[in-house]
């Protein structure tokens, strides 16, 4: 019973290993695909990252001018909170596209 097992197993890995090979592509085509497949997916992510980035900026735009308008003493911690994120959305954004060279 085990060795019909292991004799299964083997017989799997040979077949695995033959039609693997088969179907295997050469690294450069497969490493050309990857590349033209990320860039296409680059542009989209970067404007889906802005626009996040200026839906933050209105949000926080609008919590600071409220804690403004309480008397609230303590807002330039929050405004450097929302900018800093607002500024390293539009920032990582770019630097994305500079990366892949767009």
């Amino acid at each position: 019973m085990k060795k019909m097992n292991v004799v299964r197993l083997c017989g799997l890995l040979v077949l695995t290993m033959v039609f693997g090979n088969l179907f295997a592509q050469s690294g450069v085509t497969g490493l050309n695909t990857a590349t033209s497949t990320l860039k296409t997916y680059v542009d989209p992510a970067t404007n889906i990252a802005l626009v996040i980035g200026g839906i933050v900026g209105i949000v926080g735009g609008i919590r600071v001018y409220s804690k403004w308008n309480s008397g609230d003493q303590d807002i330039n911690k929050e405004l450097m909170g929302w900018g800093g994120s607002c500024l390293f959305l539009v920032l990582s954004s770019l630097i994305v596209k500079a990366f892949f060279g767009l």
